[in-house]
């Protein structure tokens, strides 16, 4: 017995319906974010890494309306964390801080020992920060200026010595960039981080020091500084330090140079939900507040594509490379 033209009408109606319902559904199920985000950080708690990234993992979670948890993972110059990053579920919810060292230095160091491929295994999301390091020497020194410590390093080959945060830190190598552009010799003293170099530094057992600001400011201010700042790697004078000239007002060229921070995923992780990051991202580097701490501090908002981060990526790595080679620098 055949169907009444009204009931086929129903059936049809009701299988369009269906058909309809499914993909949205569909797409409810597969909308990013739906649970918490992991955001790794490849550095102990309590520095500036850590404290930025908590900084940005607060207003991200705000905004996606998901809680973003830090987990810190720590060793090997940054090299673990930035490994379980790469290694992780490419589903966007495990990110993390990519910076300097790890993405553009260690492969140069460490060679197949690195752990993860810095070129492959990861996905650029966004730069968030680029941080110019600054000279500075004890504010009891013999060193009124930049020219004066150039002078008494040309006079004294090797015998003035310098502090780092360790061999391929941003520390290290833009003090092995001055080194090569002022002609000038001193020796690596290499610390486990930066606020046991700067302790010394302010105690006189090292002669200077370049570092990013935020380690320096608290000890350069008031009415009894015990730091003494010469000149900064940037390319304008910083907000935070108007006084301090840079390298190239020095006369000193190439000296443009920062370490800088950024967000990455896993290799892989779809392109939707690497733009909701990056877009979303973009959106808390705006807020003023956040942008005030960050500028406070001596830093630089950065910002921008994750094809402008993976360009940058690319020419960090070819600047640090080539100067890694040249002076012949090893993690030993």
């Amino acid at each position: 017995m055949g169907k009444s033209p009204q009931l086929s009408k129903y059936i049809l109606a009701a299988a369009s319906a269906i058909m309809l319902a499914v993909p949205a559904a569909s797409r409810a199920q597969l909308a990013y974010p739906n649970k918490a985000i992991t955001f790794i950080v490849p550095y102990a708690a309590g520095g500036s890494s850590d404290t930025r990234s908590r900084q940005l993992a607060q207003r991200l979670g705000e905004r996606l309306h998901v809680p973003v948890v830090v987990e810190n993972k720590p060793g090997a110059s940054g090299n673990i964390g930035t490994a379980q990053i790469a290694r992780a579920n490419p589903d966007g919810y495990a990110i993390g801080l990519g910076n300097f060292a790890p993405l553009s230095v260690n492969k140069s160091l460490y060679g197949s020992n690195l752990g993860f491929d810095p070129d492959h295994g990861i996905a650029p999301i966004v730069l968030i920060e680029r941080g110019a390091m600054v000279l500075g020497v004890n504010s009891q020194s013999a060193y009124p200026d930049v020219a004066a410590l150039i002078k008494a390093a040309k006079a004294n080959p090797d015998k003035l010595n310098y502090a780092s945060t360790g061999a391929g830190s941003a520390s290290h190598l833009v003090t092995e960039l001055f080194q090569t552009h002022a002609g000038v010799a001193a020796t690596h003293v290499p610390y486990r981080g930066g606020a046991p170099a700067v302790n010394d530094l302010m105690a006189g057992n090292v002669d200077f020091y370049l570092e990013l600001a935020s380690l320096f400011i608290p000890y350069a201010k008031g009415e009894q500084p015990r730091l003494r700042l010469l000149a900064v790697s940037a390319d304008k004078r910083l907000a935070a330090l108007p006084d301090v000239p840079t390298f190239q007002e020095l006369g000193i060229a190439n000296m443009v140079a920062s370490n800088w921070f950024g967000v990455i995923a896993p290799a892989g992780t779809p392109e939707a939900v690497i733009r909701t990051l990056n877009e979303n991202i973009n959106a808390v580097l705006q807020d003023p507040a956040y942008r005030s701490v960050v500028e406070s501090q001596g830093a630089e908002v950065a910002g921008g594509s994750p094809a402008d981060f993976k360009a940058f990526i690319a020419s960090e790595s070819a600047r640090w490379s080539k100067l890694i080679d040249a002076k012949h620098i090893t993690i030993q």
